[in-house]
């Protein structure tokens, strides 16, 4: 079957794709979603703080995916749906209900999101007893099972999601005893250390690792070092939260590019992947954007996919590659397509690797093309101005920071 655009992915930055596209006038669409109900990741978020730049109201989770989903009403949204495999030129293999089918698209657009870093995945030793959780594990068990997993809890990390992951236990009745962090400081910004300890009396603890999970049936407590010095924190609960990738499983077997630095695919300013039937947008890109950042991009994204389907967007005839140097992790895009006849669609963006203070830069053939002195602090989105009037020769632009901190001259994502 066959359209001229199928969406992978029904949360935020899909179902405002969608909702864009029929917009444009774009109406031959389709949504597949593997859960049973659209929506993301804010389905499972029980707490407030969605939905105010996207439709001036304050609303919980729930009722923001609700929306999100009536936002793309007319379009078609499968739920239940799989996506197996990404073919060349826009046929892409699925598993419905009703078995295995292929769908082609005019042009796919991938908004598959993004998920946390399990404890498996961290390398924590230790027993295996019931009582590890990762956020989203936990906010399915409280908001949509209504179960209260545990009673005493210990949060690993201090990303934003780590503060959801507060609410979530507060919703719970769950004691959150600390928060472990294993930087100098915690990677949200500092107000919210400041009302974790008020409103919750939640310890907050940088420099902290976590060295071994205890229990035997479930869990009994958590091993730490801080400064080295270790000690055991009495718990019944461990959610470790943050440290997000991209849902890139699906990539992995495909002919897209991906780039090693934020594990999602190489796209240009457009959201185009390494074939020019496939966009991506969202979280998939890099992790991880708060949910109005990803519905925003969706929607310019889906402008792109308009734009190619009408013949407005024409296929590049090369690239200028953008390349990170350390501390810089990575830049996304990847590239700079030409010709470029319409406005980039994504914002030229990048993290860090340490809190630095420094001169960022980015530089070509001929020297700097754009400097700024900035404080730059890891897991926070930087924005940079796209480079104008290149010359049509430019082959490589490096992002890097001027500072006697940067120590690592060598480049760290190639392309």
């Amino acid at each position: 079957m066959s359209h001229d655009v199928v969406i992978i992915g029904g949360g935020p930055a899909g179902l405002a794709a969608a909702a864009e596209l029929v917009t444009l006038g774009i109406r031959d669409v389709v949504v597949i979603e593997r859960e049973q109900q659209a929506g993301g990741i804010p389905r499972h978020c029980g707490h407030t703080g969605f939905g105010w730049r996207e439709f001036r109201r304050v609303l919980a989770g729930p009722a923001y995916a609700h929306r999100l989903v009536a936002a793309a009403g007319g379009v078609e949204v499968r739920t239940g749906t799989t996506a197996l495999s990404l073919e060349a030129e826009g046929r892409i293999r699925i598993l419905a209900p009703e078995g295995i089918r292929y769908l082609q698209g005019r042009h796919i657009l991938l908004a598959l999101g993004t998920r946390e870093t399990p404890r498996a995945a961290r390398l924590v030793s230790g027993t295996r007893p019931w009582g590890v959780f990762t956020t989203g594990a936990l906010q399915q068990m409280v908001y949509l099972a209504g179960i209260k997993p545990c009673t005493r809890a210990v949060i690993v990390g201090s990303e934003l999601v780590s503060f959801s992951s507060l609410l979530t236990l507060r919703h719970a009745g769950i004691r959150p005893l600390a928060m472990l962090e294993e930087s100098a400081r915690i990677v949200a910004p500092r107000p919210a250390g400041w009302a974790a300890r008020a409103a919750f009396g939640t310890r907050i603890l940088t420099r902290t690792r976590v060295m071994a999970v205890h229990g035997d049936v479930r869990v009994d407590g958590v091993e730490i070092e801080r400064d080295d010095v270790r000690e055991t924190i009495d718990c019944d609960g461990i959610v470790f939260s943050g440290r997000f990738v991209p849902e890139s499983a699906l990539l992995k077997s495909s002919l897209l590019s991906i780039d090693p630095a934020t594990g999602g695919p190489v796209v240009d300013q457009y959201g185009r992947c390494s074939d020019p039937a496939y966009f991506a947008a969202g979280n998939l890109l890099r992790p991880v954007e708060a949910s109005w950042t990803v519905w925003s991009e969706g929607r310019d994204v889906a402008r792109a996919v308009a734009a190619s389907l009408r013949g407005m967007l024409p296929l590049p005839t090369h690239h200028v590659a953008l390349q990170a140097r350390a501390p810089v992790r990575y830049a996304c895009p990847q590239r700079i397509a030409f010709p470029a006849p319409l406005p980039a669609a994504l914002p030229l963006n990048l993290r860090v690797s340490e809190e630095i203070h420094g001169r960022l830069r980015m530089q070509g053939a001929e020297g700097e093309l754009w400097g700024a002195r900035r404080h730059l602090l890891p897991e926070t989105r930087i924005i940079v101005p796209w480079p104008a009037n290149l010359p049509p020769d430019t082959g490589l632009l490096t992002l890097d920071v001027a500072a006697p901190s940067a120590r690592h001259p060598s480049p760290v994502t190639p392309h």
